[in-house]
């Protein structure tokens, strides 16, 4: 089949990142001797700085990751509620959701103590080893991509009126940036040396100056200019000024953590996903579905009804996550990806495309949803040039945003996937003596009481946050990923079907892509369009019209428009290959790339 790049084949080290500049910063890491985990965190950094529209500082990172011969682990990078924000506050202001964007939709940004932990107990380099290129880019440039001037073009209104702090740090003297322009960031630059510098003060220790950092960060400085900042009032996506609650005691009080990953048996295969805090198990719901199906691919390509029995899955596994994912103790995920019960849900499948919410009802639960999907879906308008399913900002101008990932794996066989996002520069305005701003996670949490996702103070939001990785034979043997939002897990969920269909990394990449909108957003105003299906053209004229010949909403995305997945994978010691490492890299937008040798 055709491919617009080939699957890299080496044996020393493998990443697959969605920026050129990550990818390469993550490779000199490693040939500088460096771990797949000092890789990653270098170039968790480097995205903040060059996808500034779609992570930054004041955002989170969920982590999966392995070290050689041990079992995979989830590091929790995303913060929580802060202490002030309950539900009786939200509504007292008038609200039914939660805006957004602004200050009230700020959660404990995650990403920096997300990073330095996993730095500090797996990676081998000192903070400074991993903070230099990020740096070096914030001080002296970058080159701006397109995407990041037009997000920018699109709240350039919103800056100029309302948020001054963000207009002079992203249109300085009131001008646009050029796309593929020098762009410099020198405040966040000023902000990673100072935390550098209270890292350095504490020693020559590398783990004593990591945690001289991590303390910098939430009880130093950092915190106190956030804290200042909250107190202001910012318009939002509610079309009024706010306050934040965000605290510096919130920050002081929560750090990065550990957990066990979810493991989903698929024949030799095991998929590792986080817990239902994020809506990472929808995949394996959605593969538990489509067990015993013939998923069928032809030159590369899904045949017609592998995207239907596909879309059909991802429909009801989206619609459990609304009724039963979140932050809370009593989330039945082991019924939901039992076969018993997928073996039930199942039976919903027909030949024609669905159009109702059907949440399930595990362990004889009856579900609850919010009354705002009660009362019935608001469209989501979809964007036909190619924006769909990556959302950047709203054609109206609602700030929206997205996210980044990277992949990365060793000679050792140490391996990583993490999905950074949050504190997207349209998210919240600049906190002009940082040079970043806070996310806007928490506008995924719902105010209704009773919810696994309600709103509550020390609470993480159902994040649509969704690293992958997979066993073989229980070795760690690939790691992939997407931005994307909702559409993360079903874009994965293509990526995973061609693979194991036997196309390699970089052709199940390059195959086409779809995803369904039948489902409601994670994002605010929390729109949804039942029976819509978006899809790339390359599947061809035939497969199109045979989709919507059983009822689907088809809604022709372009050629080379969804998904930006990357892959690192590990062949098994034993095999005929001998251990080799490989890498895939997502050619849509012309910036996702794989380095390796």
């Amino acid at each position: 089949m055709f491919t617009t790049r080939p699957e890299l084949v080496g044996t020393f080290g493998m990443v697959a990142s969605t920026h050129w500049l990550a990818s390469a910063a993550a490779m000199a890491v490693l040939e500088d001797g460096g771990n797949a985990f000092d890789a990653a965190v270098t170039a968790g950094f480097v995205l903040q700085v060059v996808e500034p529209h779609l992570n930054g500082p004041g955002g989170e990172v969920p982590i999966i990751f392995a070290a050689a011969g041990a079992a995979p682990r989830v590091l929790c990078g995303q913060g929580v509620a802060p202490a002030g924000a309950t539900i009786d506050h939200y509504t007292s202001l008038g609200l039914e959701l939660v805006p957004g964007s602004g200050l009230l939709a700020a959660t404990v940004p995650g990403a920096w103590d997300g990073w330095l932990t996993l730095l500090r107990d797996y990676g081998t380099k000192s903070l400074r080893d991993v903070l230099d290129r990020a740096i070096g880019y914030a001080r002296d440039g970058f080159p701006l991509v397109e995407r990041a001037v037009h997000t920018i073009s699109m709240v350039s209104d919103l800056f100029r009126d309302h948020w001054p702090t963000s207009a002079a740090q992203w249109m300085p003297g009131g001008v646009l940036p050029s796309a593929g322009g020098r762009f410099r960031n020198p405040k966040l630059a000023d902000t990673w040396e100072w935390l550098l510098a209270a890292a350095e003060a504490a020693g020559a220790d590398r783990e004593a100056q990591i945690e001289a950092a991590r303390r910098a960060w939430s009880q130093g400085f950092v915190a106190a200019q956030i804290d200042e900042f909250c107190r202001a009032e910012f318009r939002d996506d509610s079309g009024r000024a706010h306050a934040g609650v965000l605290t510096g005691a919130d920050m002081a009080s929560w750090e990065a953590s550990y957990e066990d990953a979810v493991l989903t048996e698929f024949g030799s295969w095991t998929l590792v996903k986080a817990g239902a805090w994020t809506q990472g198990p929808v995949l394996a719901q959605q593969l538990r579905l489509l067990e015993g199906y013939d998923l069928s691919y032809v030159d590369g390509k899904p045949a017609a009804e592998t995207v239907h029995l596909a879309v059909e899955a991802a429909k009801l596994a989206f619609a459990d996550r609304e009724a039963w994912y979140g932050d809370a103790p009593d989330v039945p995920l082991e019924t939901l990806l039992s076969r018993s019960y997928a073996s039930e849900r199942r039976a919903l499948i027909g030949d024609e495309a669905s159009f109702e919410l059907r949440p399930g009802s595990p362990d004889g639960r009856e579900p609850l949803l919010p009354k705002h999907i009660l009362s019935g879906p608001s469209v989501l308008v979809s964007d036909p040039t190619g924006a769909i399913g990556e959302p950047t900002v709203a054609r109206s101008g609602v700030t929206r945003g997205d996210t980044v990932h990277v992949d990365v794996v060793d000679r050792w066989g140490n391996m990583v996937s993490a999905t950074p996002s949050g504190g997207w520069l349209q998210s919240s305005p600049t906190i002009p003596s940082l040079g970043f701003c806070l996310g806007s996670r928490a506008q995924m949490f719902w105010l209704d009481k009773g919810l696994p996702n309600s709103l509550a103070p020390g609470k993480r939001p159902r994040t649509t946050l969704s690293p992958s990785m997979a066993l073989r034979d229980g070795t760690a043997a690939l790691a992939f990923g997407t931005p994307g939002g909702d559409q993360q897990d079903q874009w994965q969920l293509g990526f995973w079907l061609a693979h194991m269909a036997g196309l390699n990394l970089q052709e199940a990449i390059d195959s086409p892509m779809w995803h369904s909108n039948a489902f409601p957003s994670s994002f605010y105003p929390r729109a949804w369009t039942p029976g819509e299906l978006v899809i790339e053209s390359r599947v061809g004229a035939d497969t199109l019209e045979a989709l919507r010949r059983k009822g689907h909403q088809v809604v022709d995305a372009g050629e080379w428009t969804l998904g930006r997945m990357s892959a690192v994978a590990r062949d098994s010691a034993e095999s005929t290959t001998g251990g080799l490492l490989r890498a895939g890299a997502n050619p849509r937008g012309a910036q996702g790339y794989a380095a390796g040798r």
